[in-house]
């Protein structure tokens, strides 16, 4: 049932929160750092932002197939050979590390709005549908919010907190298994069950392949606490990720 319970530290109830009832209820909810907003993802596709002070909704983020407004922008992954601009990324690679991390074969397309997302509909009278919002999480900055609604499993959908609207949707080609912010900048790191690694950023988005022998289908990763390298897990092996910083 959707009900949401917060309490404090000496067991009284400081607020009760419910968005609907007689139907499937909460998902999935992430605190942000700040400890200001708690995000509350729900079966109905939609996520509830509530404040701090009241434990009263601000704003419903709700997820369409359809994304409409110019204002937005969708990176959508193309297989092809891309051409990536290695000095507009959030981080900068080897010269030598540069021709064989972008000579594979996955890049990004921005398409004009509107854009329809690959839609699933649940089967409802199953345990566990694959429907509403699976995963959640908050940049260290305060000022994203990362979503995955499991009706549009190929998307990830990033939210700007300061401004309370949709800033960027990343359609995958394959279903999103995972995804984790930088502990230390606004920089988020997806995978979809491929030997590849996705990075978006407010500067941009790229796609780059892990240099492993044979199959290495990334299932999940995780940062380290400095950013500058990341585990990422297949279902037997892992491997680790170094990030050249940024020249100050």
């Amino acid at each position: 049932q959707y009900k949401i319970l917060l309490y404090s530290l000496d067991g009284r109830l400081l607020s009760t929160y419910r968005a609907y009832e007689w139907s499937l209820g909460i998902k999935s909810i992430a605190w942000s750092p700040s400890s200001q907003f708690l995000a509350i993802g729900s079966y109905d596709e939609k996520v509830r932002i509530l404040n701090h002070v009241t434990w009263k909704k601000i704003i419903e983020f709700e997820h369409p197939a359809t994304i409409a407004n110019t204002k937005t922008i969708v990176y959508k992954e193309v297989e092809k050979s891309p051409s990536v601009e290695t000095e507009r990324l959030s981080f900068s690679p080897a010269r030598a590390l540069a021709s064989s991390l972008f000579s594979t074969e996955s890049k990004y397309d921005i398409p004009q709005v509107p854009v329809s997302l690959q839609y699933i509909k649940p089967v409802a009278d199953r345990a566990n549908p694959k429907m509403g919002i699976g995963m959640l999480a908050f940049s260290p900055d305060n000022c994203y919010l990362a979503t995955k609604n499991d009706n549009i499993p190929n998307a990830v959908w990033i939210w700007d907190i300061k401004k309370l609207k949709l800033f960027v949707v990343l359609e995958q080609l394959c279903a999103i298994q995972s995804f984790q912010w930088d502990p230390r900048q606004p920089r988020l790191a997806v995978c979809t069950g491929n030997s590849k690694v996705y990075l978006w950023s407010p500067a941009g988005c790229v796609s780059v392949q892990v240099p492993a022998e044979g199959d290495f289908p990334i299932v999940s990763l995780s940062w380290h606490s400095s950013g500058d390298s990341m585990v990422l897990l297949s279902k037997d092996n892992f491997c680790v990720c170094y990030l050249e910083r940024e020249e100050v």
